[in-house]
């Protein structure tokens, strides 16, 4: 079996593949005072609980965009899986040509993402990660990953206003049935939810005419995927489970190579 870690500034999510079909995933809060031994004993909590033994897994793949959380994890990996994990990064076989002005920039998951989105869709794509930002990539048919656009993501967005205007409390992220709304809580997730579908909306048609017309798929991955989708215009698909996809694809990639 092969082991999954997306690393967020959030979340970390991860995905357990037995023969190349995704059996489960867990998700857990990204926590940089975490041990090694506190994060191997939880996972093997959750592998007991789905009645999958620890001992089986063959190997390990890790996205990351936590660099203090590193540590901690790959020592869990030699620990209690006594195994050196493969960490998406330079030197890494994606098959995927970036052409950023500078590669490494690019976060690890949006490669993935990218990885995963052209495998499973062809291009021209956008895929849209709602995490702790909201990142929009653009990837054409030639397998080329073009760049795209960083939008603050929506917990932060609600956050922010929370924080920042003293008579206004946090409220639940859901959608209410209007945007003219008679009472203060509403009023803001309308102004949240809505707003950001709009902004969505709007980045997305800006990239599709940058790419040359309508034909684009739009895929959306992430936490708050399916309820920006469920009133966005522009979204096709939402594939909550892409970047566990996407990191077992350049797993089989560089397999040869361990």
């Amino acid at each position: 079996m092969l082991l999954t870690f997306d690393v967020g500034n959030t979340n970390i999510v991860m995905g357990l593949f037995k023969n190349d079909v995704l059996v489960a995933n867990w998700r857990m809060a990204t926590d940089h005072s975490k041990s090694a031994d506190e994060i191997g004993m939880f996972i093997i909590q959750l592998f007991a609980h789905e009645n999958y033994d620890y001992k089986d897994v063959k190997d390990i793949i890790i996205s990351s965009v936590v660099p203090h959380v590193m540590y901690s994890l790959l020592h869990m990996t030699q620990k209690y899986f006594d195994k050196e994990a493969i960490v998406i990064g330079p030197g890494i076989k994606t098959g995927m040509n970036i052409k950023y002005d500078n590669p490494r920039q690019v976060g690890a998951d949006r490669i993935v993402n990218a990885v995963a989105g052209f495998k499973k869709y062809g291009g021209p794509l956008i895929i849209i990660d709602f995490g702790t930002a909201t990142t929009f990539c653009a990837i054409n048919e030639k397998c080329e990953y073009l760049g795209g656009s960083i939008l603050p993501g929506i917990k932060i967005s609600a956050d922010a206003l929370y924080q920042k205007a003293a008579k206004l409390t946090r409220v639940e992220l859901v959608k209410p049935d209007c945007v003219i709304c008679k009472n203060t809580t509403q009023s803001v997730q309308a102004g949240i939810i809505y707003g950001y579908v709009g902004s969505v909306d709007y980045i997305v048609s800006k990239m599709k005419e940058e790419l040359g017309g309508n034909r684009v798929k739009v895929i959306a991955t992430g936490g708050l995927s399916t309820l920006i989708a469920s009133e966005s215009k522009e979204i096709d698909v939402v594939d909550k489970m892409l970047t566990m996809d996407g990191l077992n694809i350049i797993y089989k990639m560089n397999r040869p190579l361990k």
